[in-house]
């Protein structure tokens, strides 16, 4: 059978809690004869392809026996995910010396680093165990010891290293000798007899100074630490704003423990840019591709209820204005025009402000300055599109009757001008605000920023429809 003819046939429809379908009868069959027949590479070609949960659901079916050998076949990827989705009392029959000891060479081959970070994927219970069984598990319970997306729990314990009485002769031989150690050196580390970070200098740097010249000679003493407990993202804001490509962590007293790397600097960057993506979108941080249904709920609604919460305020101001609506129901159709309007510019302004703070370029020293600039560009779009709306106001009045087109195009260019401006402030405004006080500015973008300019926007352009049109 090949191996699309297999795929077909080997589906899994989701069943309930607790209630096992008849559906998947032929494909538990067919598993047990492919596991009883020792096809491995098939079975788990398939099973990669399948969500967690589902093959969750099949290992639960199958007898024990089987759903150990087959969790064996399974690489560290699924089938981590696939622990995950398991109850205790399941997962507990499956972790049999056995399986801990897959995985455990499984991670014992990675970095500590790397280790931690996929050690970070199990339940606690298992990652605990596992961990007490590799060969760095002094290092891997130190890094579990820092908070998560801290700097401590992402750093490099490897780096050079070396006493800053040393001549540059002297740190080359040294640098040369311990080479089979060493991956990459970009920078230097320069100590003191207390082992004190005093300097960095650049590998360049260092295989170009004169003879003779000691590491103190040549060290640059104005260099930036970040402590272990830092957050990640703020790690990554301050070496944009130094232009570094590795950053060196220390401890309390100065002593240097690690260094943050490029690679990590590249995966926190695509991390928190995610991260903002999904928050600005409505949907949870830690939302992920293969989430069960009740995650996926879970982490949308809270989003989706914000969002109507803001749509029923605005549906309540336009319910408000039911007796200017009365007198002149074309006004209903600028509604969505202005509704859209405040939205887009919000957006715009607020993704302009996320940006520079994230990239740490936007200084706190210019913020007016940038507000003021916002402000002007928001003033001049806002008098672009509403010429372009009062333009076509009185064009549309010359094919569908209506009274007062010259009043009614002055009412919904005002509106216009005044919405865009408006909401292009608050979009800028308030990510800035929220930095300031400490909680993540993506949060404001999205359902929030969207929601607050459609109640401005509608209560703008009714104020602007009464003075202007039905005054």
């Amino acid at each position: 059978m090949s191996g699309t003819d297999l795929a077909e046939r080997l589906t899994w429809e989701r069943e309930p809690a607790s209630e096992p379908l008849e559906a998947n009868d032929e494909t538990l069959r067919m598993v047990r004869q492919m596991i009883k027949a020792g096809e491995r590479a098939s079975l788990v070609e398939l099973l990669k392809r399948w969500d967690p949960v589902d093959s969750m659901q099949l290992l639960v079916r199958l007898r024990l026996k089987q759903a150990r050998k087959l969790f064996q076949w399974l690489p560290a990827n699924p089938s981590i995910k696939v622990i995950a989705e398991l109850r205790t009392e399941f997962r507990s029959l499956l972790m049999e010396e056995a399986t801990l000891e897959q995985f455990r060479d499984i991670l014992a081959g990675l970095d500590p680093e790397d280790a931690t970070e996929m050690l970070n994927d199990f339940p606690d219970d298992m990652a605990e165990e596992l961990a007490s069984r590799l060969p760095d598990v002094e290092e891997i319970s130190s890094r579990q010891s820092y908070a998560d997306d801290s700097a401590g729990r992402i750093m490099a314990r490897k780096f050079v290293a070396l006493p800053e009485t040393l001549t540059i002769d002297e740190a080359v031989t040294q640098i040369r000798a311990d080479a089979h150690r060493i991956r990459k050196v970009f920078t230097v580390y320069v100590l003191d007899d207390q082992h004190h970070l005093t300097g960095t200098v650049e590998l360049g740097k260092l295989l170009l100074a004169p003879q003779g010249a000691t590491l103190c000679d040549i060290m640059n003493k104005d260099f930036l630490t970040v402590s272990a407990d830092m957050d990640q993202e703020e790690v990554l804001r301050l070496a944009r704003k130094r232009d570094m490509r590795t950053v060196p962590v220390v401890d309390s007293e100065g002593h240097l423990i690690g260094r943050v790397t490029p690679k990590q600097l590249t995966r926190i960057a695509s991390e928190e840019a995610s991260e903002d993506m999904l928050l600005m979108s409505g949907v949870s941080s830690e939302a992920k591709a293969d989430d069960t249904i009740f995650r996926i709920v879970r982490g949308r609604l809270p989003w989706l209820l914000a969002g109507l919460i803001g749509a029923s305020i605005a549906a309540t101001v336009v319910g408000s204005f039911e007796e200017q609506l009365a007198k002149a129901a074309i006004l209903a159709a600028f509604i969505p025009v202005t509704m859209s309007m405040a939205g887009n510019a919000g957006l715009q302004a607020s993704a302009v402000a996320l940006q520079g703070l994230a990239s740490g370029t936007l200084w706190s020293g210019e913020i007016g300055y940038r507000l003021f600039k916002e402000l002007l560009a928001a003033l001049f779009n806002g008098l672009v599109a509403g010429i372009i709306l009062a333009g076509l106001t009185v064009a549309a009045s010359l094919i569908v009757p209506i009274s007062h087109p010259i009043h009614l195009a002055i009412a919904t260019s005002l509106s216009l001008l005044c919405v865009t401006t408006i909401a292009a402030m608050v979009g800028a405004t308030i990510p800035i605000a929220l930095d300031k006080l400490g909680i993540d500015p993506a949060m404001a973008t999205g359902v929030f920023i969207t929601s607050s300019n459609d109640v401005l926007g509608v209560l703008v352009f009714f104020f602007m429809a009464t003075t202007f049109y039905l005054g």
